[in-house]
């Protein structure tokens, strides 16, 4: 466990966010593995078959993600208030909430499928790949909310080395797995979603025997588990917001992918792949910002609020120069990276449009994260929620769908950026207001935050 609350601001971010961002490197590691698999050994088809599957997984997730997300905030912010009797309670809560969670999206999941088919406008002759990928996945979400559960509750208590080593292991086996259901066993496109929740199970199980060894405050058992309202509703206060703002996040990449899927089986292969790279070049943003609530939660707990800006300023250093990098590499090597998947021309043309357009503008999306990130480590949750909602839905899906009749599918990339733009300036139009630092949960009686 780390304490966030001394040392340098920027070291203490870094150090903290690297275990996270090469976790999430081997987390991604199991998107490209399918996706290579997929794309080399099943075919195009089966690829925008499984790419489609994505955008509704996450929509079933994004809510309890969010929820999840406020447990790690108030957890943090007690740790840093050193309360271990409500840490204990927000750990326990929050299974309690994913357990049940993860039951009823499973069968929605199950329930629903063939009718969000039919309003994605998904081709038929992609529908039964799909349809396979999906219910095997849907069926081990269990196992996913059990292992980003402790990951998260982790994180909140300062420590991202642990659930990095799972990973890794969970990584190393999910391709093992792929290799042999694919190759040797021949279970095509089913065989690689089966892969990824029998690797989730397995870092699952493993994670929950080392933390019952070693960790006294973080123990999973079903037998004493108790659940705390007041935790739970001060969870959702904080976590609604962000929940809806992943769903909406969600839902806006369900309509993309409409949009996407009137170019053909081509364009959604390309839009897959391409964004299973822009996914590893959104990561140092997104894994700074996690890193940076948790540092703003557990000193804003601690009641030092001077730390906050230090923290913001490191950060935003930090990513911009990564941002800059992945831009670089972006535009020399995409067209190359785009042919480790696939070998169709048409595909990794589309494909290297995309991350062109889209990378041009990575710094705009890691200021926007960074900036989100201060405002979610203080509990500030529902005004992030609406700029989001505004860019996405506003300006990002009429924009790429108007674009698009004019530019082709070019127009359709060219609708992230814009939205990206917006949502970073109403994001630090609001900090500068400095009307988040009220929503802290852990009050002081003479705190300078009043």
């Amino acid at each position: 466990m780390r304490d966030l609350t001394q040392g340098h601001a920027g070291k203490q971010i870094f150090f903290f966010t690297l275990p996270m961002l090469l976790g999430n490197v081997f987390q991604q590691l199991y998107n490209i593995v399918d996706t290579i698999i997929i794309g080399r050994y099943i075919g195009t088809e089966a690829l925008a078959a499984a790419g489609a599957s994505f955008p509704v997984i996450f929509v079933l997730i994004s809510l309890v993600i969010g929820i999840t997300t406020g447990t790690t905030i108030i957890i943090s912010q007690y740790y840093g208030a050193r309360d271990f009797v409500k840490v204990k309670r927000a750990i326990d809560t929050a299974f309690i909430f994913l357990f049940f969670s993860s039951l009823i999206l499973t069968v929605l999941g199950l329930a629903f499928i063939d009718l969000i088919w039919q309003v994605l406008a998904l081709p038929e002759h992609l529908v039964a790949d799909a349809t396979l990928y999906f219910n095997i996945f849907a069926a081990g979400l269990v196992l996913m909310f059990g292992y980003n559960a402790i990951s998260a509750v982790l994180r909140g208590l300062g420590d991202s080395k642990t659930p990095f080593y799972f990973l890794v292991i969970s990584t190393v086996l999910n391709i093992i797995f792929d290799l042999v259901f694919v190759l040797v066993f021949g279970w095509g496109i089913g065989g690689v979603a089966f892969a990824t929740v029998l690797a989730q199970g397995i870092a699952f199980g493993l994670s929950i025997l080392y933390l019952n060894r070693y960790h006294q405050l973080i123990r999973v058992s079903y037998k004493g588990l108790v659940f705390d309202r007041d935790i739970f509703r001060k969870s959702l206060r904080i976590g609604i917001p962000t929940g809806l703002q992943h769903t909406f996040v969600s839902l806006g990449m369900m309509a993309l992918l409409r949009i996407v899927n009137m170019f053909g089986a081509n364009t959604i292969a390309a839009y897959t792949v391409a964004g299973r790279i822009d996914s590893f070049a959104a990561m140092p943003a997104m894994n700074f910002s996690m890193a940076l609530s948790t540092f703003v939660g557990q000193n804003l707990g601690a009641n030092k609020p001077e730390r906050v800006r230090q923290g913001l300023r490191s950060t935003l250093l930090m990513t911009t120069l990564v941002s800059l990098t992945v831009t670089a590499v972006a535009w020399l090597f995409g067209r190359d990276l785009m042919r480790i998947f696939t070998d169709d021309p048409e595909v990794v043309q589309i494909g290297y449009e995309y991350l062109v357009i889209v990378s041009t503008f990575y710094i705009l999306f890691s200021a926007m994260f960074v900036t989100n990130g201060v405002l979610r480590g203080a509990g500030d949750t529902i005004i992030p929620m609406f700029i989001t909602l505004f860019s996405l839905w506003v300006l990002r899906i009429p924009a790429s769908y108007f674009l698009s009749l004019r530019m082709g599918t070019d127009g359709i990339w060219w609708g992230i950026p814009i939205a990206w733009l917006f949502g970073f300036i109403f994001s630090f139009i609001y900090y500068r207001t400095g009307k988040w630092r009220s929503k802290v949960v852990v009050k002081h009686p003479q705190s300078v935050l009043k």
